[in-house]
């Protein structure tokens, strides 16, 4: 008796497909089979026929919570199973305290946990000031807990997760070096975005297309070549999140070549969007960091996935409060957060953009959209993959179906996406994690069922048990509230928050089903380049 069978799914071999049924039990892949007579389960899904892949991975999301519930919270982030992912790997920065040791992180996964839809795993943490403070032995001990990489900023970030200046990087790189781990640097130079940004400010510039000029190409280039330098110097495995430019591909290619273990991201909206259109029409909600660049970027970036340059897709998934934070009277295109969503959207628009397209074989989006980033971030084959054995993680995709990125029907509680309108070819079916149907693409969701009280409990309060665990951080941070929450809208209005969780569709599991994720081992990517 197996727990579920996968019917019909078309998965990936090569650049080809097979069809098949895949067997589950203890939601696992217990294995595949061409007939399914005389096999029983305790539940049958159909994939249809269409394209199943090795469920698929955001390794870079900032749901902001716990301290900024406002924006985003574990549960409508991890709504992103309408949009095919299986598992989010979230950033240490974007909570109150910042996830940089292991009680801090202890506290922010008992605290996410409950709201959970997907599986998630989580980046560890190190700041300027754990360098000034003596502190870096939390590394290791951060390492040792199961955290997948650490990341550190450049420029500024939120107030509880300092950048680094130069050196304080390089001390930073020696210290995660010795873990074996991935080490993610926001790649802009401070100096230059934060003269060139005043200079913009002097001259009266208020457009849309400022932002991006002012934090210019070459702020990213040099900060590149600072992080390849110190990787070099260091033994340190250098990634660089978030890459907006075709340079940088070509910058971390060289690296490769070079022998370096130097790797990058892109996001789909530095694949499909320019500045010069999308801030023009969309403004502060188009406005990120880095910021988008040019149509050249575009194609670049797409040849640096291409000849592995680029490694993975990931979103910087970073939401705001449209109400107090994007659009509010008196915020302009320098003083507006910069922020936007994705998690939602990244599996469509590479495929449609990319695959559909024949912008990449369909060996390349099996690896940038799961493989690539399993493997780096050490939870192969436990995820990424279609092997006996591994986590029973499918996303499936009717790779025909059209439709339109519509930013008031997505999960994300911002609202707003520069995506907005774009048309795209391939929509995700179903979701499944760990063999259990997590979403499928009809109206109906048990969120919607939710109540009052179960709402209350999930979403507004935390655990119960949390504050006698974690005593002396709720010492120093009392509520673990942000400044910014306690001068936003949701604030005053919860009830906003609890309608938007009942309308999101599709959901077919309870909050808390998501489990954490501890990196499984260390491993590096084949330093591969593709002429």
């Amino acid at each position: 008796m197996y727990d579920m069978i996968l019917k019909n799914a078309r998965i990936p071999q090569g650049d080809n497909t097979v069809l098949t049924n895949i067997l589950v039990k203890d939601e696992k892949i217990a294995g595949f089979t061409d007939c399914v007579d005389g096999i029983e389960a305790k539940n049958v899904i159909d994939a249809g026929g269409h394209l199943t892949l090795p469920g698929c991975i955001d390794s870079h999301t900032h749901f902001m919570y716990q301290g900024f519930p406002h924006r985003e919270n574990f549960l409508t982030g991890t709504a992103a199973a309408a949009g095919g992912i299986t598992t989010i790997i979230d950033m240490p920065c974007c909570s109150v305290p910042s996830a940089r040791s292991v009680d801090e992180l202890k506290l922010k996964i008992d605290v996410c946990q409950p709201q959970a839809l997907v599986d998630f795993a989580m980046w560890g943490g190190v700041t300027g000031e754990d360098v000034r403070e003596g502190w870096l032995h939390n590394v290791q001990e951060q390492a040792d807990y199961g955290v997948v990489a650490f990341k550190v900023y450049m420029t500024p970030s939120v107030p509880t997760y300092p950048r680094v200046t130069d050196p304080e990087m390089y001390e930073a790189f020696r210290a995660v070096a010795k873990t074996g781990l991935p080490i993610g640097i926001h790649a802009e130079n401070f100096a230059m975005c934060d003269y060139y940004v005043k200079e913009f400010q002097k001259e009266g510039r208020m457009d849309g297309p400022a932002w991006a000029e002012a934090r210019m190409e070459l702020a990213e280039k040099v900060a590149i070549e600072l992080g390849i330098s110190f990787a070099e110097a260091s033994g340190a495995r250098l990634h660089i999140v978030h890459m907006s430019t075709g340079i940088g591909a070509k910058l971390v290619g060289e690296a490769k070549k070079r022998g370096l273990n130097v790797t990058s991201e892109s996001c789909p909206h530095y694949l499909t969007l320019n500045y010069q259109e999308s801030m023009t029409i969309h403004g502060a909600n188009a406005k990120i960091a880095p910021p988008l660049r040019t149509k050249r970027d575009n194609e670049e970036q797409w040849e640096g996935i291409r000849n592995g340059s680029i490694d993975f897709i990931a979103t910087d998934h970073a939401p705001y409060e449209l109400e107090s934070e994007k659009i509010k009277e008196g915020l302009n295109i320098w003083t507006a957060f910069p922020g936007i969503p994705g998690v939602e959207t990244m599996v469509p628009v590479i495929v449609s953009e990319g695959y559909n397209k024949g912008r990449i074989s369909l060996s390349k989006l099996v690896d940038i959209l799961s493989t690539n980033a399993a493997k780096h971030y050490g939870l192969y084959p436990k995820k990424g993959a279609l092997h006996i054995g591994s986590d029973a993680d499918f996303t499936i995709i009717d790779l025909d179906k059209r439709w339109v990125i519509e930013p008031k029907k997505q999960a994300s509680m911002c609202g707003y996406t520069p995506l907005e309108g774009m048309e795209l070819q391939g929509r995700v079916e179903k979701t499944i994690v760990r063999g259990h149907l997590v979403y499928k693409d009809v109206d109906e969701s048990t969120l919607a069922s939710l109540t009052d009280e179960e709402l209350k409990t999930i979403v507004h309060e935390y655990p119960e048990g949390v504050r006698e665990r974690y005593p002396e951080i709720f010492k120093n941070f009392p509520n673990l509230y942000s400044a910014e929450y306690e001068r936003s809208y949701r604030k005053e209005h919860p009830e906003v928050i609890d309608k938007h969780v009942r309308g999101i569709r599709g959901i077919q599991v309870k909050p808390g089903f998501g489990r954490f994720v501890k990196r499984q081992s260390i491993q590096v990517l084949p330093r591969t380049i593709t002429y």
